[in-house]
């Protein structure tokens, strides 16, 4: 098709503008709209010909497709994620909205940046948590039933999984949190390193471990990224200086 524009689709990173990615950096600066989350596109320091298209946190689908209309038009447009856009975030809204869309939707050239998530932010800075077998998994339940989480994560727990757990809680939903520690409890060891991460990378950063069986969910809020470990993930403890948490590469002969 020609006379579209083209649709980027990228994520911010974590917060830090160094963890925003050149490529990422590129799709801005070709852009002309900019569709997306207030925060998120806050963070971008657009020219004045630039136009900011923000819009609260509940309107994906909306906002896919109104940015696939202005491409369609032949303006090109950003869509932006904070971390990476395919982890949680608005590459899936804009495919949804193209599945169910015109067919000259199709047609656009659409472009998704890879950027940095969360779970990824939040291991580099306590050392290698995610250094084998993982599943990242939201605890909201606006798009699933509750007990489909639930089911997840015992399923997952016991497969031995690390855990990384997005949308943690939030004002409307304040009870979650603690219930999916409950349901780890009951599979994993009480010893199980949890790593609560909040806004890596940001001056407002907080990184704390607490064993699972003392494990406190108000210590997270929608910035925190929480990562349980599985039952091989070690603490290093190191004077002077924070904890190392890890997940060996291998599996012992004994966890099989």
């Amino acid at each position: 098709m020609t006379g579209t524009g083209t649709l980027y689709v990228i994520g911010t990173g974590p917060g830090s503008p160094d963890q925003m990615t050149p490529e990422a950096a590129r799709a801005v600066e070709a852009s002309t709209e900019f569709f997306g989350y207030f925060p998120y596109v806050d963070r971008l320091s657009l020219r004045p010909d630039q136009i900011k298209v923000a819009s609260d946190n509940r309107e994906e689908l909306n906002r896919a497709q109104a940015a696939l209309n202005r491409a369609a038009a032949g303006v090109n447009v950003c869509v932006v994620s904070g971390g990476d856009p395919g982890v949680f975030a608005m590459a899936a809204a804009v495919c949804e909205a193209i599945d169910a869309g015109p067919a000259e939707w199709r047609g656009i050239d659409l472009v998704v940046v890879p950027g940095v998530t969360a779970m990824l932010a939040v291991a580099a800075r306590i050392g290698a948590p995610l250094g084998h077998d993982f599943c990242a998994i939201s605890l909201s339940d606006n798009l699933k039933p509750w007990p489909v989480i639930e089911r997840r994560l015992r399923m997952v727990a016991e497969a031995g999984l690390v855990i990384a757990l997005y949308n943690p809680i939030s004002k409307a939903r304040p009870w979650q949190l603690g219930t999916a520690f409950e349901i780890l409890r009951n599979v994993l060891p009480a010893e199980t390193p949890v790593i609560f991460g909040r806004a890596a990378g940001r001056p407002d950063e907080r990184m704390l471990v607490m064993p699972l069986g003392e494990a406190d969910a108000a210590r997270a809020d929608m910035a925190t990224c929480v990562i349980i470990g599985s039952p091989q993930t070690r603490v290093i403890a190191r004077e002077g200086r924070p904890d190392l948490v890890y997940t060996p590469r291998f599996l012992p002969a004994e966890a099989t």
